[in-house]
């Protein structure tokens, strides 16, 4: 599937949370397809040197922060907003920091973008943790039921982006994204990510639950090109983006075992955890008739390009020593 969808192409996009791991993905392919690309991120996690050779104009700030906002959207056409704290477990222990980010962050991004009269916005949002613990496939027209403060914040955040839309005009369209994987995830608490740091450390896999419970894996050059896409697509909704197929937790084990060989992988289930959803995959149904998206990518190519990207890391981690003893050479 190709980049350029006509009129997305030479945009002044500024991309919010631009050094974490979808960030870093994303950028080149939007420089790829011609768009003058501005990064604002706090470097709380991400950092700029994750951006490579990024060519465009860096901007270090919270998007908290009204003169960080100020700086960064001068002479913007479209924001892709992806900072947000993402982590479900966090929120649960500390709401009021999920909320401050991902809430008050995005609301006065929105205000900053009103007072600019930038007019399009490319929301970051989720599935699974907004709609709920209900029967998947989870689709844009289910009744959302949070069930930890993560998924509330970025209900609150499509709340706001459908009233802006609706009071100011500003067209808005959050993509909630499925359980994203691949290369650049390493600052990632995601159970891919995760697992493969687990392994390289020579430590267990822990299994909150039997391992039976259901995600929803997506590539991230996948979802990106769905991202890049989304520039072209002129409705203000909510657009799933994920596989669309289910995959186990247990499975996605069995998946990593070959790959990670001669490394062992050692499991460990515990109980499950409050907040947490069994079993979640989406209807991609509508992103595949308004942004042309096409998840091509097969789960075990995918796993097997992300564990490539961590290997070929491991100068720059602490994982060296286990590399080697066992001959397992950094690529």
């Amino acid at each position: 599937m190709g980049i350029a969808r006509g009129q997305a192409m030479g945009k002044r996009i500024l991309v919010t949370g631009g050094c974490g791991f979808v960030g870093t993905n994303l950028v080149p392919l939007l420089e790829q397809a011609g768009h003058q690309v501005r990064v604002l991120d706090s470097e709380t996690l991400g950092r700029r040197e994750h951006l490579d050779d990024f060519g465009g104009e860096f901007v270090k700030g919270d998007i908290r922060d009204p003169d960080a906002l100020h700086d960064a959207l001068e002479g913007v056409d479209a924001v892709i907003h992806l900072a947000a704290d993402t982590r479900v477990i966090d929120s649960i222990n500390d709401p009021l920091h999920n909320f401050d980010v991902n809430v008050v962050g995005s609301f006065r991004l929105l205000q900053s973008m009103r007072a600019r009269r930038i007019g399009r916005l490319i929301n970051a949002s989720t599935g699974g943790a907004i709609i709920g613990d209900v029967t998947p496939p989870v689709h844009e027209g289910l009744v959302p039921q949070p069930i930890a403060p993560y998924g509330a914040s970025k209900l609150a955040v499509e709340g706001f982006c459908s009233a802006w839309s609706g009071s100011y005009g500003l067209r808005t369209l959050s993509l909630r994204f499925a359980n994203v994987y691949g290369p650049r995830s390493f600052h990632k608490g995601s159970v891919v990510a995760s697992f493969f740091k687990q392994i390289l450390r020579g430590r267990p896999l822990i299994i909150y639950g039997d391992g039976n419970q259901t995600r929803d894996f997506v590539f991230v050059d996948d979802l990106c090109r769905g991202i890049v896409h989304s520039l072209d697509c002129d409705v203000s909704s909510v657009i799933q983006l994920g596989s669309g197929v289910p995959v186990s937790v247990n499975t996605l084990i069995d998946l990593i075992r070959p790959l990670v060989a001669p490394l062992p992988v050692r499991v460990e289930y515990r109980e499950a955890r409050q907040g947490e959803i069994a079993h979640t995959w989406c209807d991609i149904t509508r992103a595949r008739s308004l942004l042309g998206f096409d998840p091509a990518t097969p789960l075990a190519q995918g796993l097997a390009q992300t564990w490539e990207w961590f290997c070929s890391r491991s100068d720059s981690l602490p994982f060296k020593s286990e590399l080697k003893r066992y001959n397992v050479a950094a690529l």
